[in-house]
């Protein structure tokens, strides 16, 4: 039986890790103001702005992803050491 469980926490820590890729792919660059830096403009470096709309969507699913993969990776350890 725990080998049935393991099994299936490592097909869902596979799949959690490609969601997790997916994820980090789509959500849109945060590099605008980086040449900025470099040339001497501020532009929007030092601006602190809140993430709205699909970018808020997209860090909030990220983060519970992140959070579920831990889990499932602290359960994995867990059942190996039985």
């Amino acid at each position: 039986m725990e080998k049935v469980i393991y099994d299936i926490l490592l097909v869902a820590m596979l799949v959690v890790s490609a969601f997790i890729n997916v994820a980090i792919f789509v959500q849109p660059s945060k590099q605008d103001g980086a040449a900025d830096a470099f040339s001497g403009g501020t532009g929007e470096l030092f601006e602190r702005r809140k993430a709205r709309g699909f970018e808020a969507v997209m860090q909030r699913f990220t983060a519970i992803m992140i959070g579920l993969w831990l889990v499932i990776g602290f359960a994995l350890v867990v059942l190996s050491t039985r």
